[in-house]
């Protein structure tokens, strides 16, 4: 299994980057907010997770060791894919999915799309004591968190229109973000906040 990768960014895309390792370029799907602490030409590392199929290997990259361990727990729950485990990935962090699923919060959880009511009930009753306690495993094997830069907006926006959100609508949610926030928000925790804003309509 390859648990991570460590080299340089050769570049990214709407839904993964590609990482040079030794020469050999390796391509890794990704969320949109571990996509957007990528830059190209820049060193980066990324927790892995390589999904083997009849037809496909596929490479699925993570901000933290954290999120790669969420994302392959949530696999374990019938009917969730990798697919639909990077979406829940997307939407919520690991501690945000942990609390929805303790509080056996229905609501949280079906803001995924490709979620529904039925769905979540068989995730909270199939992983509520696996997935572990909020707060337990915060900066276990996580890479450094980048400071958001002032073109925190610009990355947020590109997230989103790379989840098939309209620049109009990114730019209406990022905008709810900002005045919510009422300070510089880090850009993983804005994407997920203009998520949820936009699940809503």
């Amino acid at each position: 299994m390859i648990a991570h990768l460590t080299g340089t960014v050769a570049g990214v895309g709407p839904d993964g980057a590609v990482i040079e390792v030794g020469g050999v370029g390796l391509r890794v799907q990704c969320t949109p907010g571990t996509l957007a602490s990528l830059r190209t030409g820049e060193p980066a590392r990324v927790a892995t997770s390589l999904v083997v199929r009849e037809d496909s290997l596929t490479l699925f990259g993570f901000g933290t060791d954290d999120e790669r361990n969420v994302f392959e727990l949530l696999q374990t729950a019938s009917g969730i894919g990798p697919r639909l485990a990077l979406a829940m990935l997307a939407v919520h962090s690991p501690d945000t999915l942990r609390r929805a699923v303790a509080a056996e919060d229905i609501k949280a959880l079906t803001m995924v799309p490709g979620v529904g009511t039925k769905g979540a009930q068989r995730i909270i009753l199939e992983l509520k004591d696996r997935l572990g306690v909020p707060g337990d495993f915060a900066g276990n094997g996580a890479a450094p968190a980048r400071a958001a830069a002032p073109s925190w907006r610009d990355q947020v926006q590109t997230g989103l229109m790379n989840l098939g959100w309209s620049a109009r609508d990114a730019d209406a949610a990022i905008a709810a973000v900002e005045a919510e926030s009422g300070e510089t928000p880090d850009v993983s925790t804005a994407l997920r906040a203009a998520l949820r804003k936009l699940s809503k309509r």
